[in-house]
């Protein structure tokens, strides 16, 4: 059984961050999308509330799971029987970043292969940290977001 896991903090998921999972579908036999906890790291939303959305974005996909995780990826993996680790580029610095981290992978993850999907040219420029930032200025990030989170966002 082929299984990836995508993993990210998804504070919050985005539009890209579904284009990617959906565009994998056909490659896996399972995508695990898993949030990682980092206990360095301030949230903007609560792990249930990312965990929910998740649930209710790929509600329609019974091939993608979600899960969340602390501690390396890698080892989330091990334990997830995954030998793919799926991740998106949107630019040559997200290149450099992913493929060192890929290279540290493979060693530490006793080969664990990362399956990179480039971004289609109209999610290139979104981030969650991007996202992040617009929802703290009151600024509107439907563009940005699936529908679901935008309705809870602005309780429409």
């Amino acid at each position: 059984m082929k299984i990836a896991v995508f993993p990210g903090s998804f504070d919050p998921i985005t539009k890209g961050h579904v284009d990617l999972i959906k565009r994998a579908i056909p490659l896996f036999d399972k995508i695990v999308v898993a949030i990682g906890i980092n206990s360095q790291k301030q949230y903007l939303y609560s792990l249930d509330q990312r965990l929910n959305w998740l649930e209710e974005v790929f509600k329609n996909d019974p091939s993608v799971e979600v899960d969340h995780y602390e501690g390396l990826t890698v080892n989330f993996c091990k334990k997830r029987a995954a030998n793919y680790m799926l991740r998106g580029l949107r630019n040559a610095s997200d290149f450099d970043y992913e493929k060192t981290i890929s290279q540290l992978n493979a060693v530490v993850g006793d080969n664990i292969e990362t399956v990179f999907l480039i971004s289609r040219p109209e999610y290139s420029h979104v981030s969650s940290t991007i996202v992040r930032e617009i929802i703290k200025g009151n600024g509107k990030v439907d563009a940005f977001v699936p529908t679901i989170i935008a309705k809870e966002l602005y309780n429409v």
